[in-house]
């Protein structure tokens, strides 16, 4: 098949779509609660039904008739996932019944849905007969009754959304399986002629027969060598460049939204004046200058005193993953209310999890000179421990300083996976012991031996030698400090281990 089909949950809030979402793609990706209105984003994820596979979407509530406030966003995400899908699945509420509601839905979805399937969702411990009969009313088609939090008739529902490309997925399926046969025979092929011929180099050589002229490539007669003789070139990484996991992480209502649409171009999410718009994490692959990234959007995170609601809480959590996860977090900050305590610790979990940073400060047309020069002093004095990484002031609203940020993620990452060889960390680590050699202990100087890497992202740096325990964390500043300029690794933080060697003489 050209492209994987595209299949879309849509219904009207709390029918429990992220719950089917989650079923069909096999996942906790989605976040899911006994409350309407949790899924705001598009929602995207894979799911397979048999040897089919396909994209699904999950959607916020839908609310076709809304006016105003954030349903309007909701609504306007929802319409978005229906144009793009090949089959939309409109869920309904079994247990709640048909609705007004539903059938302004099903109006909507009669003008733009290519193809449609009813869901009665919650039917469990119901009859399916009765759950559904109320529903041929939308004229939909014959309802089918599920229930996705036990799984009862997803599979028959997923195979029904699926049916029409079955026949074309098995046809591609037998054409590739053919080409692998002929590939199979090439390669089979290729190798008889091969040692064909090794076995006639080996008895030419054995009857005494005369050798190829210098500078000729061996063929028995001295030719020029077949083509099958001539080494291949190493072929390219078919998976071409990684793909780098951009997390935008930050305060509520920082523009961690906003940035991300202007990076993509269009209105991917939803961006409102409120805080706590978002609540879940969704990722978004895209490319820029023909680099693979997913960029990451998430909640923003607030003072824990201040989380009480269990879905923030949730939602939290995700961020913290979503920091795990990634290969680059860019950490927004917003200039109208300076550096928080917050913004603080946001900057703590970043480190501690040893992801490569980025800081951002948005909004920065919103505020005059004399407020950008108190804010650049009150950041070098609250986030002195970031002095690693590159800070750019930009305008997320007006898409102004956003390649400099991407070039800085560009460089973050590479600092975090670059490869550090012994001999150039030993030789580093020798010179900063000649600048600056570590303080003594009693009546012992702690030796510094030899240095080599210990892993990537972020980049460790392990250090053996003699009585390094008592090395003390200012020679260990001094030592991160010296190794970042060196190898140039800015935006990333680096880990400095200590390996004391074991005194054979000690007993």
């Amino acid at each position: 098949m050209s492209s994987l089909p595209v299949v879309a949950l849509v219904g009207r809030p709390n029918v429990g779509k992220s719950t089917l979402f989650n079923r069909l793609t096999r996942s906790r990706a989605a976040l899911v609660a006994d409350r309407p209105g949790l899924t705001r984003d598009r929602h995207y994820g894979r799911g397979r039904t048999g040897e089919i596979p396909y994209i699904v979407i999950d959607t916020g509530g839908f609310e076709p008739v809304a006016k105003q406030g954030i349903e309007v966003e909701m609504a306007r995400q929802a319409r978005q996932a229906v144009l793009e899908a090949d089959v939309v699945l409109f869920i309904v509420d079994g247990r709640q019944g048909l609705t007004a509601h539903d059938r302004e839905i099903a109006v909507e979805l009669r003008r733009n849905a290519r193809r449609i399937i009813l869901a009665v969702n919650k039917a469990e411990g119901m009859q399916r007969e009765a759950v559904a009969a109320e529903f041929h009313e939308l004229g939909l088609g014959d309802p089918l009754a599920i229930s996705a939090a036990h799984g009862d008739g997803v599979r028959e529902l997923a195979e029904l959304a699926l049916a029409p490309y079955a026949e074309e997925f098995e046809r591609e399926a037998q054409r590739a399986r053919t080409e692998a046969e002929v590939e199979a025979e090439l390669a089979e092929a290729a190798r008889a002629v091969q040692q064909a011929r090794a076995a006639g180099l080996t008895k030419g050589a054995g009857t005494g027969a005369a050798k190829a002229p210098a500078g000729k490539a061996g063929t028995p007669d001295g030719g020029a060598p077949d083509d099958a003789a001539v080494p291949e070139a190493e072929p390219a990484d078919p998976r071409g460049p990684r793909r780098v996991k951009v997390a935008v992480v930050g305060r509520p209502n920082a523009g961690k939204s906003t940035l991300i649409n202007a990076l993509l171009g269009e209105e991917r999410l939803i961006a409102f004046d409120q805080p706590g718009t978002t609540r879940d994490s969704v990722a978004i692959d895209f490319e820029r200058g023909r680099k693979p990234y997913t960029l990451i959007d998430t909640a923003g995170v607030r003072r824990r005193g201040k989380v009480t609601d269990m879905i923030e809480k949730f939602s939290v959590v995700k961020t913290l993953q979503a920091i795990e996860d990634c290969n680059v977090c860019v950490l927004m900050l917003d200039a109208r209310e300076g550096v928080a305590d917050q913004d603080a610790n946001i900057a703590g979990y970043i480190l501690e999890a040893g992801r490569a940073l980025v800081v951002v400060v948005n909004k920065w047309d919103a505020i005059d000179e004399s407020e950008r020069e108190r804010l650049k002093s009150e950041l070098d004095r609250r986030l002195h421990f970031l002095s690693f990484a590159r800070t750019h002031y930009i305008s997320a609203l007006k898409g102004k300083g956003l390649g400099a940020v991407m070039r800085s993620v560009d460089d973050a990452f590479s600092a975090a996976t670059r490869k550090l060889s012994t001999p150039k960390l030993t030789r580093a680590l020798q010179e900063a012991v000649e600048r600056q050699q570590p303080p003594r202990k009693g009546p012992l100087r702690p030796k510094l031996r030899y240095a080599h890497q210990g892993g990537q992202n972020p980049p460790i740096v392990i250090i053996h030698g003699t009585s390094l325990d008592s090395v003390p964390e200012t020679y260990r500043r001094y030592l991160e400090s010296w190794f970042r300029d060196q190898f140039k690794l800015e935006g990333t933080p680096l880990r400095i281990e200590f390996r004391t060697g074991a005194n054979p003489y000690a007993p």
